[in-house]
């Protein structure tokens, strides 16, 4: 029996990689071009789909450390930051500022996505790779309960208020079926940069499952397009020309600082001090991570984890490719090359 994969596209040009980001975006019912996709754009294609949170127990008893870490942040969180009394707004919440959870951040924005697979100049000599998801796809596979719900609905995601009518806590979410699943979740408008980003939620029912070993086994429900590293600066450029950038993605002064320290980079220097293996970004700026309302990549430990699985990927990080542009299937050897993260916090 083989195993199962996920189909890969490297592209060798930006027409090429328009074309694939909106592939099959003709809905016939609707007789418009909508996406039944959403989209997670990563600087490195070597990295995985672990959430922080799984980084974060480093083989520990990640069901336990989550309701510490969730209970605690609930407990000193201020009350301008009260979410209610759902979980889902909790969690919506604490992923946005920082805390480890069990959510990953998506986008609607194919661009979006490609904001965050270019933005970190220090990561220009890696390929990057943009997560190309079916969430129709998906949630044909959740339990009957969750189905039943969007239907009544019309929705193709779940709300916070919508998933609350069925699931109250994790673990009724996680009872509702005996294997995995993944619910897509749109957060509430906690500010402009989740509005201004396109974003959404991936959930899944338990902690323990990487979405990208649950996307191995549905393989028909997902691709990913490799962007190989020596096209990264005209996408950033492309896209920074139609507005696709920090100022607009992360409103305010850090916003407004990150793009304009990365947009009048030199680019000669960034490519020296990666060649140099440096580790630099001097060059430009440190990327502002996604969605969460504190920049920089030194102030949010998912992505200190995320360079210190680039820096331990070596064999993943070879030269540069070619630009091409072909269809593959990746075989998925993922278990063997999942690498612990660096422990766990003090419990309360």
């Amino acid at each position: 029996m083989s195993k199962r994969s996920v189909a890969v596209t490297s592209i060798g040009s930006w027409s090429e990689l328009l074309d694939e980001l909106y592939r099959d975006s003709w809905d016939p019912g609707l007789q418009r071009h909508r996406s039944p996709y959403v989209y997670r754009g990563m600087p490195n294609a070597a990295n995985d789909l672990r959430s922080s949170l799984i980084r974060l127990a480093g083989g520990k008893d990640i069901s336990q450390l989550e309701g510490h870490v969730l209970r605690n942040f609930r407990k000193y969180a201020g009350a301008d930051s009260a979410a209610g009394d759902s979980v889902w707004n909790w969690l919506a919440l604490a992923a946005h500022h920082g805390l480890p959870t069990r959510l990953l951040d998506w986008t609607y924005s194919p661009l979006v996505a490609l904001h965050f697979a270019t933005a970190d100049l220090s990561r220009y000599h890696h390929d990057a790779v943009i997560w190309c998801v079916n969430h129709g796809e998906t949630n044909r596979r959740l339990p009957k309960e969750l189905r039943k719900q969007l239907d009544e609905e019309g929705s193709n995601v779940f709300t916070v208020d919508m998933l609350n009518d069925v699931a109250r806590t994790l673990g009724q979410l996680e009872k509702l079926a005996k294997e995995p699943f993944v619910v897509f979740l749109e957060p509430p408008s906690l500010d402009e940069r989740i509005v201004n980003q396109f974003a959404l939620f991936s959930i899944m029912s338990t902690p323990i499952e990487p979405l990208d070993t649950w996307l191995i086994s549905h393989s028909d429900v997902s691709r990913r397009i490799i962007i190989p590293a020596s096209l990264k600066w005209e996408i950033r450029d492309k896209i920074d020309q139609a507005g696709i950038t920090e100022r607009m993605l992360f409103p305010g002064l850090d916003g407004l600082a990150a793009w304009l320290t990365r947009y009048y980079a030199t680019p000669s220097r960034a490519i020296e001090e990666n060649a140099a293996g440096s580790g630099s970004t001097d060059c430009g700026v440190a990327a502002i991570s996604e969605n969460r309302s504190q920049p920089g990549a030194d102030d949010n430990i998912a992505e200190k984890m995320h360079a210190q699985d680039d820096s331990r990927n070596g064999n993943a990080e070879g030269a540069e490719e070619k630009p091409r542009h072909q269809t593959r299937i990746v075989k998925a050897e993922t278990d063997g090359k999942r690498e612990r993260g660096n422990g766990v916090a003090r419990r309360k």
